[in-house]
């Protein structure tokens, strides 16, 4: 008797052997605990992890405070557990660290040496890398777009690269102006995220991370033609920025910002607005298949609200954190932790918007049009909290006036 032709119904069903090219990825259903799975690969990476924060204690720890200290330290469990996560971001992390240690090599305590040391003057010092960066997010803008308007796999794939590319040279370039603001100063060292011109650089940096994660996770290049343009809507404003007001000048720190709330506060604020654009730059993308436009070279409808949901609800809780922080940071610097000032109303108008259309997709079920369309209302209102109110408002924030 052929046992192959018995029905289901006289024995219980056994699944067929999937052909090799079609087997699924079994690390995926891996069901032992998450360190039981990690190979030798991933711990030498930990213990390169923790070298090198071992490294950065002992040699630059005359210019780290108690709270930074705390932060690198705190900082090394979590970036390992992001390459143990996602792994294309281990040699990111490796490629930013050894040209940040070039370049620190290559200036040997002299910043007079941007000017004269080749690789300093045209690749290396952070002014030099912050205009690759640049050129490279509007080069895989173009890619992205062939690739999408060809249906080419390889603009796309260029696209991809291009853009790894130059979130590695923007890591780079504000690490080493880091250390540059050290060279010219000891009081005027700083993290870089202080003014316009540095936040418009991080600001670049985090949109183009979450996109290439996205991009890894549901395995489609297609959001690439539309993330990048906002992309490069910053990179041309840092453009403009830094002709017409010499923003790329290292500056010392106001006062009120010489604070370790800021080393925590900015970084989580963009994390915030990093995520917000990206959801807003899916939900075009969504209107776009929605209508007809590139309908059947963009991911599903499925695909592009899930993407944006995601989006909006890690924005959504790092923003929630970063208003947090800064309402502690003012009770630290002005004496109390919310004073109407134009940056915190506008922060709370932001918060309340997304907080909102959270509440309508989880509690109503919001999908579709309206919930694309409200994601790109809520750029215009980031927009306007994180630009506008520096160009027309005036307060207690304002440290980056145009």
């Amino acid at each position: 008797m052929d046992l192959t032709q018995v029905s289901s119904s006289s024995s219980p069903s056994r699944p067929k052997k999937a052909p090799a090219s079609e087997a699924p990825n079994l690390a995926q259903y891996d069901e032992r605990p998450f360190l039981k799975r990690l190979g030798i690969v991933d711990w030498l990476f930990a213990l390169a992890m923790v070298a090198g924060a071992g490294f950065a204690l002992s040699r630059y720890h005359p210019f780290m405070n108690y709270y930074d200290k705390l932060v690198l330290v705190c900082a090394v469990p979590v970036f390992m557990v992001l390459g143990w996560r996602w792994k294309p971001v281990r040699p990111l992390m490796v490629g930013i660290a050894a040209l940040s240690l070039l370049a620190i090599q290559i200036y040997h305590g002299d910043l007079s040496r941007a000017d004269n040391a080749f690789f300093l003057k045209y690749f290396l010092s952070s002014q030099s890398a912050i205009l690759w960066m640049s050129a490279l997010f509007v080069f895989a803008t173009v890619f992205y777009w062939i690739g999408l308007l060809s249906r080419s796999p390889t603009g796309a794939a260029i696209g991809s690269k291009m853009t790894w590319a130059a979130v590695l040279m923007g890591f780079v370039g504000l690490m080493v102006r880091w250390y540059e603001s050290y060279l010219i100063g000891a009081d005027v060292g700083h993290i870089p995220i202080s003014n316009l011109y540095e936040v418009f650089v991080l600001f670049s940096l985090i949109t183009a991370l979450f996109y290439l994660y996205y991009e890894q996770h549901y395995n489609t290049r297609a959001l690439g033609a539309f993330v990048l343009l906002v992309i490069s809507a910053a990179v041309g404003f840092l453009m403009w920025y830094s002709v017409a007001r010499d923003a790329q000048q290292i500056q010392p720190l106001v006062p009120a910002l010489q604070s370790w709330w800021m080393k925590i506060h900015v970084p989580a604020n963009f994390i915030g607005y990093g995520s917000f654009a990206l959801s807003a730059m899916v939900g075009v993308a969504y209107l776009a298949k929605e209508r007809g436009v590139l309908a059947d070279r963009l991911p599903a409808l499925e695909v592009l609200d899930d993407v944006m949901y995601k989006s909006i609800a890690v924005g959504f809780a790092f923003f929630t954190i970063a208003t947090i922080l800064g309402a502690l940071w003012a009770a630290e610097a002005w004496g109390g932790y919310w004073s109407w000032d134009p940056k915190e109303t506008w922060a709370l108008i932001v918060w309340l918007n997304y907080a909102a259309w959270l509440h309508m997709r989880l509690m109503k079920g919001l999908r579709g049009a309206v919930a694309a369309w409200w994601a790109l209302t809520g750029l215009l209102v980031t927009t306007f909290a994180f630009l506008g109110v520096n160009m027309f408002l005036s307060g207690l924030h304002s440290y980056g006036k145009l």
